[in-house]
Parts: structure tokens; sequence; C-alpha cells
């Protein structure tokens, strides 16, 4: 990272990435607002610095929070950016909002519903943008009650993992039209607590728990996101998947109150949530690698607890899920070699 006016020395990076070593360990010090303040002493930002022009960019659940903050990163450099969103009125809301605050005019609406297969198919037939540039996967939920979706899934699964891989595998002819996509998927710290298990995904023999539900399918997030990226790297197509830490949104506010109670002084902002999901879709050095787990613009391990660690048959086995729920991945799945349970 080269200096520029203003920016921090030497020392002083050198000084924030020693506490980090002292302070990331205790995950509050690090997924807060300081953690992020602290992290940011060492990001170059030259690495923001692109022009968009003539690039494609969609984004899921942009109507609010780090949705709507990567939408206005991604407008602000001048990008076409479609929000996807499953209320029109709110997504024509935060299209407004986004074009008073950008000065882009191009910002596109559409209804998509990522935990309706039907939604997303209809979506994908009639998206007629030449090439898809970026594609970022934020909209989640995390619900009170097991509700089953029209297609039979769990509610937690369809929005957070089905719903992302059925519209990635049917936009990839446009996202290969693009010579240089990029994929990415906005995961949880959440997921460090779960183990990948593709037992019961619908919950149907366990007393619901949205809390473990949410970070169950952040966990499967993760693995998509590995084996994505080996399936379309022939395509130029980099897969990431990222952590925003604790940020102050909407979704936070309705389906944690207690947490947001009790950490709203510290929690990030959504700007702050969202840098590095526009990192991972501006940056060149985003490009050098694929289907590596991302917070504050580093790659991170994906487990901290052995106990968490997968064996190569739950690999295959979650796998074999995603291919029985989203039947275009058994073709994808069949022309990619089995993806082995790396050291992380």
């Amino acid at each position: 990272m080269k200096d520029q006016p203003g920016s921090p020395g030497p020392l002083l990076r050198s000084a924030a990435a020693a506490l980090s070593r002292i302070l990331d360990p205790t995950i509050v010090l690090s997924f807060d607002r300081s953690g992020f303040r602290r992290h940011a002493i060492n990001f170059d930002p030259a690495d923001l610095d692109a022009d968009l022009k003539g690039r494609t960019c969609l984004v899921t659940g942009a109507n609010s929070g780090i949705g709507f903050a990567t939408a206005e990163g991604l407008a602000a450099r001048g990008a076409s950016v479609w929000l996807l969103c499953r209320s029109r009125e709110r997504g024509a809301q935060a299209a407004l909002a986004l074009r008073e605050a950008t000065g882009s005019r191009s910002i596109h609406v559409a209804t998509v519903d990522v935990a309706d297969f039907g939604s997303i198919r209809r979506f994908a037939a009639g998206f007629r943008a030449g090439a898809v540039d970026v594609l970022v996967h934020n909209a989640g939920v995390l619900p009170d009650e097991r509700v089953l979706t029209a297609d039979g899934n769990e509610l937690t699964l369809a929005t957070n993992l089905l719903g992302p891989l059925l519209l990635t595998l049917l936009l990839l002819p446009k996202l290969r039209a693009s010579g240089a996509a990029r994929v990415i998927f906005v995961s949880s710290g959440g997921m460090y607590t779960q183990r990948l298990s593709a037992a019961d995904p619908d919950w149907k023999s366990r007393r619901f728990d949205g809390v473990a539900a949410y970070a169950q399918t952040k966990r499967m997030q993760v693995t998509l996101a590995e084996l994505l990226a080996e399936a379309l790297a022939p395509f130029q197509v980099v897969v990431h998947s990222m952590h925003p830490g604790w940020a102050d949104t909407p979704a936070v506010r309705s389906s944690l109150p207690r947490f947001h109670a009790a950490t709203r002084h510290i929690l990030r902002s959504p700007a702050q949530g969202a840098d590095t999901v526009l990192w991972l879709a501006v940056s060149a050095v985003a490009r050098h690698s694929s289907g590596r787990f991302w917070f504050d613009r580093k790659a991170r391990p994906t487990h901290l607890l052995s106990r968490t660690r997968e064996t190569p048959a739950d690999r295959q086995r979650f796998r074999a899920l995603c291919a029985e729920r989203v039947p275009e991945f058994r073709s994808l799945a069949a022309a990619a070699p089995p993806a082995p349970s790396r050291p992380r």
C-alpha cells in the first residue's frame, strides 16, 4: 500500500496490526465498530478507486442495510445497479433514495423473492442485460418460527442458500459473458458456531431454532462459495464469501432485538458492514483468488473451533442436498471434481 496524503503512516499501521492481533480473538472488539476502525487503518483507499461504467451489478435485499449501502457504493462508481427486492414498493423507495444520493440514473428495481423458485425463474428468464459483472447475495432471513415455502423448503434454507444457488446458476450464461464476473455471498460471523450438516435441513425432526437455522445456512453459504469457486473457475467467474461484522441494520433490529439492545452503541454502520462486499466487488486484489472467506478486506479462516470442522463426507452430503433441491446444480456438480475439506 502506497502512502497517500493524509493516509496513516507505517508506524500507525504497524501499531494497528499489532493491536488487532491482541484484540481480534475477543470477537467483540473485532466484529464491532472499533474493530472496523482499527482494521481500516491498513486498508488501501486506492482499492476502491474503480470506474464501473458499463458494468452490470445485481444486489439482492438491496432496499435497506448492507444491501442498500453496497448498491450505493456500486452506483457511485458508475455501475448499472439492479436492486433485487421482495417488495416492489420498498425497492422503488430505495432506488429513489439511491438516485438522489449518487446522481445515477442507472438504478433499476426487480421484484424477486429469493425464497421462491418461481420468482427467481421468472426474473432470470426476463432479465435482458447481456452480461452480469457482479452478483451480490445479500438477502437473508432469521424467522422466529418454522415456515415452509411453496417449493417445500424451510424458509431460512430457501432464502439464504437454495435461492442464491438457483439464481447464480440461472444467470451463469450472463456471468460467463462478463469474462470477469464476481459472485459474493454475504455470510455472518454466526457461522463460526456451526458445523456443516445436511441432516434435517428443513427442521422436521427438531424443535425449530431460528438463530441456529440462520447460522447453519450461513455456514452452508461459505461451503457453497468454495464449491462454486471450483466449478466456475473455467468460466472466469470468481466466487467469495464474507462476513460484515456486527452492523446496525433493520434486519438485526427486527430479528435480534435483545442483541441489538445490548450492542447498539458498538455496532458498525451499514456502510462499514458493506465495505468488504464493495471491496470484493470492485478491487483488483479480489480477482486474484476465488473461494475464500473475507472479513474487513482480509482472508480469514473458516473455522475458529475444532468442533465445527467438517469431514469430506459432510461436504459430499451437502453437495447432494444442493443437487437434490436445485436440479440445475447436478450437471455443474458432475462436471466439477469433488471439493476436499481443506485445512483452514
